[in-house]
């Protein structure tokens, strides 16, 4: 059959020229070593493992290694027999197979554009499994070998965790005798095992290199000094900001209909009235959070994510991660900002007029349009790429303030508070990347921004509840006059700014103000601010409980700020999380959400103010 086929070929134009040409080629050299054969099968199968590890293959799909490898090894297996041979047959299904690998790959390409290296991973792979069946000579091995350090690398690059460090010292571990194998290959030495004869050994003995045997006290020695050498180098090594290459990180397209989508709806797992779950889930469970009332805080979802939230819950999160940034500088991962103070809580009371933002088919590019303020140009543009690891509201967390976000939806919403909203939850496994020009804090120029807040600002961020209007702002002067009191210079607290920060001072550092691990609910018709300043009304019999929860701080900022009109609003978000060295990401748990002030500046925009003891 194979002399027929070949005799076919034979009689084609082109075809046949090259079959003859392949045929007229002398025959290859072959390797010999199995030894050596073995160890690049290895090392080939440690770097298609480590793109699985590193993607972290979700459970409705195929992870590489169960076909590759055991192809692989098949391949190798058939090469190893038929090494002598010419396999021109073979070599021509394998090239066919090649064509059809591209052609495949560069279709998946076309829709992936914004982030190439698994789909390059995946490519480089099939083409290992049937280079794999024509491995003939030394050199063939070698681009095996080199496939197999490629594919290393691309796992470095998506790699989210220090589960690629063991797979990367596995790697190393293969390769250095593996290099060594290969070398003497090069040489024409034979490779020697554990065991040899002293008779063999002396006539070895001509330079250390070739000398070197495998045994398992000098690889490990090697090692450990390439190991060393390698941690040496990545401490020396500057960090540079990331993100050279303006390619960004973004998952594949979601296929959601969007065209009912206005961007109005919040959905929180942890609220009662929205259960848990995207949609799909039909086990019925439900969160614990309730929008008005004492009631117990959901230990996974955290309250501060939803249109309207109730800050007279108690209990406590349960430590989980959510997601994963990489950031040219961290900050504070902003989520949700509130203007309507509820008396127990907070709503957004312009959540109607939330608008669209479309993209274009071709990009997964959304600009997000901010007003002008006479500083604009004194900004950080910082890139941020996120990863969720748990699911998330349908709430876009990024530093403030955002200018650019590639989302793999056709459609995102913005409300007037500047919350970036998406069609569906925030599922495990998205990944997205946001561009934003983060003002820089210069105290001088926020000092000198002045009182002349506009309509749009005055109107909805001095909101404050009658009955406790007066008493607040009494207890916010006083503070104040004291603050003056006890100043080095007798020149009272004139500008926002520095109220603003005095005001936020003073709450962290006041000890009569604590944070509280199970505060008193609120009695009913009872002010959250009122109670966190005077005493709850809830309190012990001859005890007088003051303070809160840390969220409380910034509710009391807020409205105090408000009292003595400075227009400002309840902030929600991330704080920056724990810093991973070694793979470069902030690792953000749901304990790590909390919320600040936000208050405005004329022709400066908004700057946060933490008031939480023991926060920075």
């Amino acid at each position: 059959m194979s002399n027929f086929s070949g005799w076919e070929v034979r009689n084609l134009p082109i075809l046949g020229h090259l079959w003859r040409q392949i045929e007229a080629a002398p025959k290859p050299v072959p390797e010999d070593s199995i030894v050596l054969r073995v160890m690049v099968q290895a090392l080939v199968i440690v770097g298609i493992i480590a793109v699985d590890v590193a993607a972290g293959v979700a459970t409705d799909e195929l992870p590489l290694t169960i076909w590759a490898a055991p192809l692989s090894i098949i391949g190798a297996i058939w090469s190893w027999y038929n090494r002598y041979k010419r396999n021109i047959p073979a070599k021509f299904c394998l090239a066919i197979g090649m064509l059809l690998v591209l052609a495949a790959f560069l279709g998946r390409l076309v829709t992936e554009l914004s982030d190439t290296r698994l789909v390059l991973g995946e490519f480089l792979i099939q083409l290992q499994v049937l280079h794999s069946f024509d491995l003939p000579k030394r050199k063939d091995l070698g681009y095996s070998m080199t496939i197999g350090l490629i594919l290393l690398g691309v796992a470095g690059t998506i790699s989210q965790t220090l589960t690629y460090g063991p797979v990367l010292l596995l790697f190393i571990a293969i390769a250095i005798p593996c290099l060594i194998l290969d070398y003497r290959s090069r040489l024409g030495l034979q490779s020697r095992i554990l065991g040899q004869t002293s008779e063999v050994k002396k006539k070895q003995k001509k330079i250390s290199l070739l000398n070197a045997t495998l045994s398992p006290k000098r690889l490990t020695i090697l090692l450990l000094v390439i190991i060393g050498l390698g941690l040496g180098i990545f401490a020396l090594l500057p960090r540079l900001p990331g993100y050279q290459v303006r390619t960004f990180p973004v998952s594949a397209p979601i296929n959601f209909d969007v065209e009912n989508f206005d961007g109005r709806t919040i959905t929180n797992p942890g609220y009662i009235s929205q259960g848990r779950g995207d949609g799909d889930d039909s086990s019925g469970e439900s969160g614990t959070n309730q929008e008005s009332g004492p009631g117990t805080l959901d230990n996974t979802y955290y309250y501060g994510f939803n249109t309207k939230i109730n800050q007279n819950l108690r209990g406590k999160l349960i430590p989980q991660v959510v997601m994963r940034v990489r950031s040219q500088a961290e900050g504070f991962w902003r989520v949700l900002a509130f203007d309507k103070y509820t008396g127990e809580g907070w709503e957004i009371s312009r959540n109607d007029n939330s608008f669209t933002l479309n993209r274009p088919r071709w990009s997964y590019q959304f600009y997000v349009n901010w007003p002008r303020n006479r500083y604009e140009n004194e900004t950080r543009e910082v890139i941020q790429s996120y990863t969720i690891v748990s699911q998330l509201p349908n709430l876009i967390p990024a530093l403030y303030q955002a200018r650019e976000v590639y989302f793999p939806t056709e459609k995102i919403a913005i409300d007037p508070d500047g919350n970036l909203r998406s069609p569906l939850e925030l599922r495990e496994g998205l990944t997205y990347t946001v561009i934003s020009d983060v003002p820089y804090r210069d105290r001088t120029i926020l000092n000198e921004a002045g009182t002349n807040y506009p309509e749009s600002i005055s109107k909805y961020y001095l909101q404050i509840p009658p009955e406790i209007a007066e008493k607040v702002r009494q207890k916010t002067e006083e503070i104040l006059a004291s603050k003056n009191k006890v100043a080095k210079e007798s020149k009272p607290i004139t500008s926002s700014y520095e109220k603003a920060l005095n005001l936020a001072q003073y709450l962290k550092q006041n000890p009569n103000y604590k944070l509280q691990k199970e505060p008193p609910f609120f009695a009913e018709g009872e002010d959250l601010v009122s109670a966190f300043l005077f005493g709850y009304q809830n309190s012990p019999e001859g005890e007088k409980i003051i303070g809160g929860y840390g969220d409380h701080f910034s509710t009391v900022l807020t409205i105090m700020l408000r009292s003595i009109g400075i227009p400002a609003r309840l902030v929600a978000g991330y704080s920056p999380g724990e810093f991973n060295p070694f793979t470069g990401l902030y690792v953000v748990k749901n304990t790590d959400a909390y919320m600040m002030t936000e208050v405005y500046f004329p022709g400066c925009g908004w700057f946060a103010f933490n008031p939480i003891p023991g926060m920075p």
